[in-house]
């Protein structure tokens, strides 16, 4: 199960997948967010309104994809990763899948990387065909060619040169959809990509509440700083919307890397109420319906 494992079953995949009239048009977003978390910025940052706006912050999103481009920007915005870019449109046996991708080294265009499943396990290769980097979204997106059956089972790539990645492809997967596409193409909006890349993983984003760098964390723990409530105190790291859900224990992890504390050791930071936003109707005793 989902809230168990943190992995989609195929059942909640096949629920996304759009008509094959609409996977033969062109690329279109597929998220795979299946929880109800005080999260809304791919409904925000679309320019298309193709993720409806929400009622609830903690509504799951829902997507048009009649007005959906797959430009990318939601992918590059949302903190859970969930979103992925799908475009089967070429009719030629291969399918490409965007990936948010936030580790370092990036891979170059051109390379063959390993095509990983939900499971983390490496199922075939691919080729990366894009690399956009936006100061906008900060997150890098990699766009990877592979074969079209594997294109609702890819979610993440190794790099070939990473001795831990040297595993060979699993031929025991199990493909969720094999229609045949046509080769239409929709136009789609570029995403900025005049930013370059940067290789210092001092600018992964840590905190997409509050825009804050692990170079941010890392400088605050220099500075002595050693809880997650103090660096929160100091930065309003973990005071956003998600309520530290994303970056609680990826500040712990740092800390427990730099200061040489067990992990198990380092104390989550603390939680009032409310626990998730409410509307300002409800404490003026109104009905927010």
């Amino acid at each position: 199960m989902l809230i168990n494992t943190g992995i989609a079953t195929q059942e909640l995949i096949k629920k996304l997948i759009p008509s094959p009239e609409r996977r033969a048009r062109g690329p279109y977003a597929m998220v795979e967010c299946f929880q109800e978390i005080p999260c809304n910025p791919c409904s925000t940052s679309c320019p298309f309104g193709a993720i409806l706006p929400m009622k609830d912050i903690n509504d799951i999103p829902t997507i048009d994809l009649d007005r959906c481009t797959g430009c990318g920007i939601c992918a590059g915005v949302c903190p859970g990763l969930a979103i992925f870019i799908i475009d089967e449109s070429k009719g030629d046996g291969t399918a490409t899948v965007t990936i948010p991708y936030e580790f370092r080294p990036l891979p170059e265009k051109g390379e063959t990387v390993r095509a990983v499943n939900r499971q983390g396990n490496i199922i075939g290769d691919g080729v990366v065909t894009r690399i956009l980097a936006s100061k906008k979204t900060k997150t890098p997106l990699i766009t990877v060619q592979i074969p079209a059956e594997l294109v609702y089972e890819v979610r993440f790539l190794n790099l070939i040169d990473d001795k831990s990645n040297s595993e060979e492809p699993s031929s025991t997967y199990q493909s969720v959809v094999t229609d045949d596409l046509s080769s239409k193409v929709l136009d789609t909006v570029e995403i900025d990509d005049t930013a370059g890349t940067e290789n210092d993983e001092d600018e992964i984003i840590i905190c997409r509440c509050e825009g804050l760098t692990l170079g941010v964390i890392r400088d605050l723990i220099r500075e002595g700083y050693t809880t997650v409530d103090e660096i929160k105190r100091i930065s309003r790291a973990g005071m956003g919307p998600c309520q530290a859900r994303t970056c609680g224990p990826l500040i712990a992890s740092e800390i427990a890397r730099m200061t040489g504390q067990p992990i198990a050791e380092i104390q989550p930071s603390a939680h009032r109420p409310p626990v998730k936003p409410l509307p300002i109707e409800f404490f003026l005793g109104g009905d927010s319906e």
